[in-house]
């Protein structure tokens, strides 16, 4: 056993030889050492600067044993739907018999008990040095492998599930990978909550989440994801990461909707690995209350004529705490790199805070490349001029900040899931102005 110091390393430590000989076991004390000689990370470690997972994990709550399900999921998109309840996959809430033709799907242990140097090499890439992934290579439980053939196109989007149930605080450890070949064109959800968020949110407070998606678009693949992180109770600790590595004209389409919930930190590290490879990263976080909310983004252009574009919003209530953190790297052999972040915040009361960290880190001489944030209020002349043709105050700040946060969905091309996502702002919205 390795053995630390600290409380909350010593738990997990345990739960890792519990978990050591669960498949790839040399992977998994990499994984260990690697998160050992770390630590959980705080404050001064600059990459989780805004926000302190080691003081949000001072008790590590057991891993999740419980995978009790007595009623249907509601079904609320056209999708073929795999769905896993605490770590486990669950075949009667899952579309198993309805998989497009050419996408196959396998269960994390079954893959890696066959895993080939593709799956391998997706499951646990390079370009993520991060504590937080390496605690999640080390005690993953199970997950989802989706290999989508060369020049396949799925016609329904796949749904990825991950619940946490159960009546006391347990911890969850996903990983999942996604390899698209060649031409290949998908659409993903990925879903991540309570089992049910009207009736067991509180029971669910100290629901503990490290989830992990990584993907592999090999040449002329596209995949469009949507990501949606709802209904944790308010002392949960989630932290859901993106790996993607895109290869030559590999395109993805990303946008997230995050609804608060205790402490949540989505990350996403991107590498573009290809000649005119093209990624675009949008979001919209909504916070209140007590909720603390961080997106931290690292996009790496490796190769020439690649393009990245993020645009993120976030609008912030209560005691509420947003982090923006973006990096973009172009190395010395990405010329003609054209890479632009935006970040913009509405903040809703004094109360509120929002942490802004753009960057920029470029060795090429050739590029097109550019940053921006910034954190205000609602426009008063706006609300005014709703307000003066007889808008009540409440239904007039929504419209305002429905028509802000509806920007960074502008470029789902599924239209009904675009009207999903703005559906879920506007029922964020609702709530607040009648709470």
């Amino acid at each position: 056993m390795i053995n630390l110091s600290n409380e909350a390393d010593a738990v997990y430590a345990a739960q890792f030889e519990t978990m050591r000989d669960s498949g790839a076991a040399q992977r998994r004390t990499d994984a260990y050492r690697a998160f050992a000689a770390r630590g959980l990370p705080n404050r001064r470690v600059e990459s989780w600067h805004y926000t302190d997972l080691k003081a949000a994990l001072t008790k590590p709550a057991p891993l999740a044993t419980t995978h009790s399900v007595t009623h249907a999921l509601a079904r609320t998109h056209d999708a073929v739907r795999l769905v896993m309840v605490d770590g486990k996959l669950r075949p009667d809430l899952s579309d198993l018999d309805t998989l497009p033709a050419g996408v196959r799907m396998q269960c994390l242990q079954e893959a890696l008990a066959s895993a080939g140097p593709t799956v391998t090499a997706t499951l646990w890439p390079d370009n993520a040095d991060d504590a937080a992934i390496a605690l999640n290579g080390a005690l993953m439980q199970n997950g989802l492998v989706v290999t989508v053939a060369p020049g396949a196109e799925a016609p329904r989007p796949l749904e990825l599930i991950t619940l946490v149930s159960g009546n006391e605080p347990q911890a969850v450890f996903t990983r999942s990978a996604l390899i698209v070949g060649a031409g290949a064109h998908i659409r993903i959800i990925e879903t991540h909550g309570v089992l049910d968020a009207g009736t067991e949110a509180a029971s669910l407070a100290g629901a503990q989440l490290n989830h992990v998606l990584t993907m592999r678009l090999d040449a002329d693949a596209k995949v469009d994801l949507l990501t949606n992180v709802a209904g944790f109770g308010e002392t949960s600790v989630s932290v859901v990461s993106l790996i993607a590595h895109l290869d030559a004209r590999a395109r993805l389409n990303a946008h997230q909707l995050i609804e608060g919930g205790g402490l949540l930190r989505r990350q996403i590290f991107a590498a573009l690995d290809g000649e005119h490879a093209h990624a675009a990263f949008n979001g919209v976080t909504l916070a209140r209350a007590r909720q603390h909310a961080d997106t931290t983004l690292v996009v790496d252009h490796r190769q020439p004529h690649g393009e990245s574009h993020e645009r993120f919003r976030t609008i912030l209530d209560g005691q509420a705490v947003g982090v923006f953190q973006g990096k973009i790297i172009v190395r010395s052999a990405a010329q003609k790199t054209d890479g632009v972040m935006q970040s913009k915040a509405i903040l809703l009361s004094d109360g509120a805070t929002m942490n802004n960290k753009p960057e920029l880190e470029i060795f090429a001489d050739d590029v097109k490349c550019g940053h921006g944030a910034t954190c205000g209020r609602l426009d008063r002349d706006q609300l005014f001029y709703l307000m003066a043709r007889g808008l009540p105050r409440g239904e007039a700040e929504s419209l305002l900040l429905a028509a802000f946060a509806n920007e960074a969905m502008a470029g789902i091309e599924d239209e009904a899931l675009r009207d999903f996502f703005e559906a879920r702002i506007g029922a964020w919205l609702t709530g607040r102005a009648g709470a």
